[in-house]
This record gives C-alpha cells, structure tokens and sequence, in this order.
C-alpha cells in the first residue's frame, strides 16, 4: 500500500489494480525461470522425440522382421536374417559402391575446396568477402532438381562438355575416360565419372564453408613464427596450416560424406542403372514391398555415420561447425 500526499498535507492511500492473468504468469516465470526454459524447448523435443526419434526406432524395429519370400507378407518375428541378406553379393555391391562414391566425393570436395577456402581466409576483405559468400551460397538457393536436371543437360552426348571437348580437340581424352571399366560408360551423363561430378559440385558449399571456419582461427602470429623459424611456405603449410585446419576438413567431410552417403536422386538422373543405397531402400519399400530389407539398408548408413561422427568428434572437429 502506497500513500500520496495531498496538496493540503493530507494523505490518503492509493490502491493499484488488480493484477491480471498475464501479471500472474509472468510473475510466476520470473520466480521459477527454469518452467520458462522448460516450456520453450518442449516443443521442438517432443517433435525430436516423438517424430524423429520414433520414426528411427519404428525403422530400426522393421529391420529386425523378415519377409516371406512365397506370400510377400512382413513376418513380424525377431530375427537377423534381414541384415544376413545385406552380405549377399549383389547388396554388399550397392553398399560397397556407395560407400565409395561418397569417401570419393569428399576426398575430391576437400582438394577443391581447400584454395578456395584459404583465399578467402587470409586474403578476401570488404567486398571481396562478401562476393565470396554469396557466389558460395548462391547455388545453395536454387532448386536441388533444377541443378541435377541442368547437370544431366550439361553431361548429355549432345551437351556443352561434348561441344568443348570437339572445339579445343579434346574429344580423345573425352572418350578413353568413358571408356574406363566401371566408371565409364556411354556418356558422361549416363557414367559413374558424371554421378561423381554433379555430387561434388552439390555438396562442395558444405566442404568450403566449415575449412574456410576453420583457417580463421589460424593465428597468422603463427605464419610469421613459421618463417622467422625458417621454414618454408611449403613447410609451414604442411605442418602449421594444415592440422590446425584439420577441424574444418573433418567438419566439412561430415556433411559431404553423409549426403552423398544418402542422396537417392542424383544416381536415378544422372549415371547408370546400378543402385546406390537411397535407390535400394526407395524400391525395396515402395515397389518390391520389402520393408524389412529396406529398413536395413537405411541402418547401414545410420551405423557408417555413427562411427564417422565418433572419429570427428576426436578429431574436435565439431569445434568447426
């Protein structure tokens, strides 16, 4: 209770009004802010939990049935069989292929991204820096399918690369790399060589962002040392830049591996007819109706990425993130 006075010295007391609902609630939030906190993040963990969680133990449930190779229908008994099948010769292929692709992939996205990443790091400033960022991420805004179908264009027997290639005199080189055992094929756009581009040039955003991260935090005190030491650009490149840009790599693989490791759509438009692990999965349940073999095939990815974050994790490449 509060008084006011009055003119002619007398007081009298002042009553404020009644505290409403939203008075009381957020009373109650400043003395408990942990409620605050509670009610805010339960959302997004229930979605976590119930959506995507849920969705992955479902899954990981349906590997363990099996199917009955007479009727077609799901037995919905515990058993290993299911994942027995992933070591036949013809799924152990798709794994191994993909597998391959996206080690591959990275391998590639990291050299390719590495000047990149360094040039911007040490040398881009003001507006260059900013034309960096935005030529990095303007592919990113574009339509994923307009990009995959643009590349198909592009890799075609009757496409722009064929052109270059008959206009410089180049077509020989052209043709002896599609005539390679399993990589070639009849024409960029219907060979492994022509998957392996349209993939690097996807992901290869995701590899330069994190190592261009990553070689800012490299103290160039530590360059100066480096020479003053003697060593040479060479030298300092190998044993000062490098593992302290290590991180990044680690980060950006991350990204690069995984996608590839799980992108079903790029192998179906562009490269030949054998599967990678998406395709496999996508007609096992959709039209084989093989749920249980679909479902182990989504496992293998979950299990491959599960022990590569453990290795990056050491490697604190999560730092770069």
């Amino acid at each position: 209770m509060s008084f006011a006075t009055e003119p002619q010295g007398g007081a009298q007391p002042v009553s404020h009004p009644a505290r409403g609902p939203g008075d009381r609630l957020t009373g109650l939030f400043w003395r408990n802010p942990r409620l605050l906190t509670a009610l805010l993040i339960a959302p997004p963990l229930i979605w976590l939990g119930v959506v995507y969680l849920g969705s992955l133990a479902a899954l990981l449930l349906q590997s363990f049935y099996s199917i009955d190779e007479f009727s077609g229908v799901v037995v919905r008994e515990f058993t290993l069989r299911t994942y027995g099948e992933l070591f036949r010769p013809a799924n152990l292929d798709i794994i191994v292929r993909t597998t391959t692709m996206a080690a591959s992939v990275t391998l590639a996205s990291a050299v390719l991204a590495f000047p990149i990443a360094y040039f911007a790091a040490r040398y881009a400033r003001g507006r260059w820096k900013a034309a960096f960022y935005l030529g990095i991420m303007l592919p990113l805004w574009s339509s994923y399918l307009v990009k995959v179908y643009a590349w198909k264009l592009i890799l075609a027997k009757e496409g722009i690369i064929t052109w270059a290639a008959d206009s410089i005199g180049a077509t020989p080189l052209l043709n002896a790399a599609l005539a390679l055992p399993v990589v070639g094929g009849n024409s960029l756009s219907t060979s492994y060589i022509g998957t392996f581009l349209v993939f690097v040039y996807v992901w290869l955003p995701y590899m330069i962002l994190p190592m261009q991260a990553a070689l800012e935090r490299v103290p160039v005190s530590m360059l100066e040392a480096s020479a003053d030491l003697g060593a040479t650009p060479r030298q300092t490149l190998r044993r000062v830049i490098l593992p302290m840009a290590m991180p990044g790599v680690i980060a950006g693989s991350i990204f690069t591996f995984s996608l590839t490791l799980g992108d079903y759509i790029i192998p179906q438009i562009v490269g030949s007819s054998r599967l990678f692990i998406g395709q496999a999965v996508y007609q096992l349940q959709g039209t084989a109706g093989n749920i249980p073999l679909a479902a182990a095939f989504a496992v293998v990815p979950i299990v491959v990425m599960l022990v590569y974050l453990s290795l990056a994790k050491r490697q604190g490449a999560f730092d770069a993130l």
